[in-house]
């Protein structure tokens, strides 16, 4: 029978509130993005004031305040032991108030729900969560792409190992706006722990990039290489490049001379010149320069391990006056002027411990991507172990949205340089039998060794084939991305080989 009726139904169900939306936002921002909004909040609420005091002194004894410092963190891992200590001193209030062990402030029902808004367990928030009605998605701005993050993608798609492309995206990371390489390789190979030759390869390959002349050391490189594409460099135009200074004080004769040409031939040959582009980056949407900021320094340990710090002078510092509220409290007389108040309030505890949380869980991701990379750290790039972001959230029992948003933006200062957290990460391939995981080059380097081994049409090893002898040494691995290492590696498919064979 087909009517109308009532039914309550209890369910459970995660809501992102806006201040949940805000406290994930915060995770996103980078140092100089976090303190514009810092400032801006700064210029709303007259309950929050900056902590101009030195970090662990209270600034204002006299005043009952909750301090988003979270000052100083530090990881120390001891050699020949699993065993690591990790220490991280805050000045704010314990983030989830008096619940219980293992409680969330987000599961009780008590006023410190409503309070605190947004302090539920975003650290596990990004995946499954709904939106309330009424509220929309936040969209991203949309801008031109910039010179790196063009020249940066085509680095992961140049079929690189992860050494290589780490050594790629350090070069990339050293050119400037108009696509020049500032840079001296002698230094960046001794930071990396490679030699001088392995840069000079990738940079080769990187040179390759668009736009063709890209990453060069300087401007006869830089046409060189547009002139090489053009198939228009020979002895007497690399002559010519030799001698700009020539051209630049018209010294046709000595440039006839020295380039071994007529006047038609050097004027033809100026004229390709100008053709060309001196500042190949030049056409890419960019953002001013900012000096990068480490959010963590990581420092070997006297006692063996590594040391890992947060900057301090990258976290804002913010204290709520709770002495001041009482007295606007107390002196407000219109419901509007209370609820004012009371907003005020609310947002400056909010803001204050998801700051502080924040810091934390930098702390937390930063630590283990360096327990995790401590070989590269002590041995150079060729030592970077398969990394991935779902491998750190497990670790460290958060969502990978989390880590992900943690790691952008943010910048750690190691011995070796500093580096985005997001440069840790590099390919794996997964093991068939439970074990360890396969690093992509080492499986690339498999695949390459299959294929020169093969000495006959007999021999010829198809994608297929090549997926089942993986398979058969414990590597999980597809026949797409085996076509697509050999065609990194610019191997010609089986059927291409078995040509060339018998046409040898």
């Amino acid at each position: 029978m087909i009517g109308q009726r009532l039914e309550v139904r209890q369910g459970q169900g995660l809501v992102i509130t806006p201040q949940l939306q805000q406290a994930i936002k915060l995770l996103q921002l980078s140092n100089l993005e976090l303190e514009a909004f810092v400032e801006g909040e700064l210029e709303r609420n007259p309950l929050l004031q900056r902590d101009e005091g030195e970090p662990g002194v209270d600034t204002a004894p006299e005043a009952s305040q909750d301090a988003a410092t979270a000052d100083e963190g530090e990881l120390r891992f001891v050699e020949g032991s699993d065993v690591h200590a990790q220490t991280l001193d805050a000045g704010a209030d314990d983030l989830y108030g008096d619940a219980a062990p293992g409680e969330r402030v987000g599961d009780r029902q008590g006023d410190q729900a409503t309070d605190q808004p947004g302090l539920a367990d975003w650290s596990r928030a990004g995946s499954g969560g709904g939106l309330a009605d009424g509220e929309e998605r936040e969209r991203p701005d949309h801008r031109d792409e910039t010179l790196w993050e063009h020249l940066q993608a085509q680095a992961s798609a140049a079929g690189f190992g992860p050494a290589d492309h780490a050594i790629a995206l350090t070069l990339i990371d050293a050119t400037d706006e108009g696509g020049y390489l500032r840079a001296d390789l002698d230094e960046i190979a001794e930071r990396l722990g490679v030699d001088a030759a392995r840069i000079e390869t990738v940079l080769a390959v990187c040179h390759g990039f668009e736009p063709t002349g890209v990453m060069a050391r300087s401007i006869p490189e830089c046409l060189k290489l547009q002139l090489i594409e053009r198939n228009r460099f020979d002895p007497a135009m690399g002559a010519l490049l030799d001698n700009l200074e020539l051209l630049a004080r018209r010294d046709l004769t000595a440039l006839r001379k020295v380039c071994g040409v007529d006047g038609e031939d050097l004027a033809e040959m100026i004229a390709e010149l100008k053709a060309l582009t001196p500042r190949p980056g030049a056409g890419f949407g960019g953002e001013p320069a900012q000096t990068v900021v480490p959010d963590v320094h990581v420092r070997p340990d006297p006692a063996g391990g590594w040391r890992v710090e947060l900057n301090t002078d990258t976290l804002p510092r913010l204290l709520v006056d709770k002495r001041y509220h009482a007295v606007v409290a107390a002196g407000a007389r219109s419901d509007v002027e209370k609820t004012f108040v009371a907003d005020c309030a609310a947002q400056a505890s909010w803001l204050v411990k998801s700051l502080d949380q924040r810091a934390r869980t930098i702390m937390k991701v930063a630590s283990e991507i360096v327990r995790q990379q401590d070989a590269f750290l002590a041995f150079g790039v060729e030592f970077l172990r398969p990394l991935t972001l779902k491998t750190v959230a497990e670790a460290i029992e958060m969502h990978e949205s989390t880590v992900s948003r943690v790691t952008s933006n943010k910048y750690v200062a190691t011995p070796r340089g500093v580096f985005e957290l997001k440069f840790f990460f590099t390919a794996a391939i997964q093991s068939s039998d439970g074990g360890a995981a396969h690093s992509a080059e080492a499986v690339r380097q498999r695949i390459k060794t299959m294929i020169d081994g093969e000495s006959g049409d007999g021999d010829v090893l198809s994608d297929d084939r090549i997926v089942e002898i993986l398979n058969e040494a414990g590597i999980d691995i597809a026949r797409r991305t085996v076509a697509k290492y050999r065609e990194a590696l610019r191997i010609p498919s089986s059927i291409q080989r078995r040509r060339l064979m018998k046409a040898g």
